[in-house]
């Protein structure tokens, strides 16, 4: 079984639609349109999961570039999954905490303040001792 990464798509394209169009090449066991998850509204791509292999090849070389709905297809073979998924959230969060585990906010924490309101959050930056000096941003 191949799984097959289409973007381009129209945003009006269903997972039906999807389906019958690489049905035209082979069996298809799956086809699913990604959607936001708050508007419901389609992301502009999908994946298609084919049986055999060499029918999923056929379809990658005929449709990457086929324009659909007067947009041009991007087809090809999906990459796996990296593991911890998370979403562009989870990955810029990592990227902050090792940039801060290395980088000149190493070690820095948030603390309350009272001023200049009630609450204020304001980050506080130990440098190292021979800098001798306290940072507020």
């Amino acid at each position: 079984m191949m799984r097959i990464y289409v973007g381009g798509l129209p945003y009006s394209t269903t997972s039906d639609q999807l389906q019958d169009l690489f049905g035209e090449v082979g069996e298809v066991t799956n086809a699913s349109v990604i959607e936001d998850k708050y508007s419901g509204q389609s992301r502009g791509f999908g994946f298609v999961e084919m049986s055999n292999p060499d029918e999923a090849r056929e379809a990658i070389a005929k449709f990457n570039g086929y324009s659909l709905g007067g947009r041009a297809l991007t087809v090809n073979e999906a990459k796996p999954r990296e593991e911890g998924g998370g979403g562009r959230a989870g990955r810029a969060g990592q990227r902050r905490r090792d940039a801060r585990e290395q980088g000149p906010l190493a070690g820095a924490r948030n603390y309350r303040c009272a001023a200049p309101h009630a609450g204020a959050a304001r980050r506080v930056i130990a440098e190292p001792v021979r800098a001798g000096r306290v940072g507020l941003l």
